[in-house]
């Protein structure tokens, strides 16, 4: 693919996949509620359209210049996660040789910019959620740099072309089968929803997006919406081969394989409940975190 060809189909797979989990939440509320889902298809349509006609709230005294870069900022990092990515063995925009670093800064950044849009508006429920976030959000994004490096051992390089190629004869999923779920809770965190929705909870009244109405709020759904997506697009790639597989083209198997990926998320953000913050920070440091040094360990032996 020419550049220009590559850009295009990288904006309309960030596109078509947030239209796939709008999609996605949109059924399953309609099932959680025990009625028939209306135009399942369209209903991103419909919720873009009621936001837009929002007036766009102001606060006292916000710093109105990252209140207002915030969300834009959070969907160029999922963007840039996403080129990341190669659609097949000769197509990615940033092929980096450091790839897995770079997605670590990513994850790095993504808890600034949304303590950033929590503290700027100068609200109490945005800055409590802020600060609930960046709680959860760093042992998480620990969790997930000990996955991805254990992923990045059998090619022996941090580059994700590389780590997919490394996959041609076992996915990696297979060969570290704790790699994937724990990545998985990354996901769920870096975008907050369900057992990890901390930042924008209904029992602070929406956190960091409490006082956030209009277009920026059409652009801090967006932003979470893709972001899913850049970790999934990460996911497939790294733990179930990417465009590796039989008969189709490379990108129709990664397209296939994120959108599976996003089911499960979009799922498990539906299903599992979200316990308090207090209980979160103790499994993720007694547990879970200790769970994924093992896993960096027995990657480390398997490789040796």
């Amino acid at each position: 693919m020419t550049p220009i060809v590559l850009t295009m189909t990288w904006v309309a797979f960030l596109l078509g996949m947030a239209w796939y989990i709008a999609v996605l939440d949109g059924l399953w509320a309609a099932a959680r509620e025990g009625r028939q889902p209306r135009a399942p298809l369209a209903n991103p349509l419909y919720r873009c359209a009621t936001i837009l006609r929002q007036q766009s709230n102001l606060t006292e005294a916000p710093d109105l210049l990252n209140w207002r870069l915030a969300p834009a900022l959070y969907a160029g990092l999922a963007g840039t996660g996403v080129a990341l990515v190669p659609f097949s063995s000769t197509n990615v925009l940033a092929d980096l040789e450091v790839g897995i670093v770079w997605w670590g800064a990513v994850e790095a950044l993504t808890v600034v910019v949304v303590f950033l849009h929590g503290w700027s508006a100068n609200s109490q429920f945005g800055l409590i959620g802020a600060y609930r976030y960046v709680a959860i959000g760093l042992p998480v994004m620990l969790i997930s740099m000990f996955v991805l490096i254990a992923a990045a051992l059998p090619a022996e390089s941090l580059a994700v072309p590389k780590i997919i190629e490394s996959q041609r004869e076992l996915w990696n999923v297979i060969r570290q089968p704790l790699g994937l779920p724990l990545f998985l809770l990354l996901g769920l965190s870096l975008s907050f929803r369900g057992p990890f929705n901390y930042a924008d909870s209904a029992d602070i009244a929406g956190g960091t997006a409490a006082e956030v109405s209009g277009a920026p709020r059409l652009v801090w759904e967006f932003a979470r919406l893709a972001m899913l997506t850049a970790v999934a697009t990460v996911a497939a790639s790294v733990f179930l081969g990417g465009y590796l597989g039989p008969w189709l083209p490379g990108p129709v198997w990664l397209v296939l394989k994120t959108a599976a990926v996003l089911l499960v998320l979009v799922g498990l953000s539906h299903q599992l409940a979200r316990i308090s913050p207090s209980r979160m920070m103790t499994l993720i440091w007694t547990v879970l975190l200790p769970l994924s040094f093992l896993h960096l360990v027995w990657a480390g032996v398997l490789a040796l």
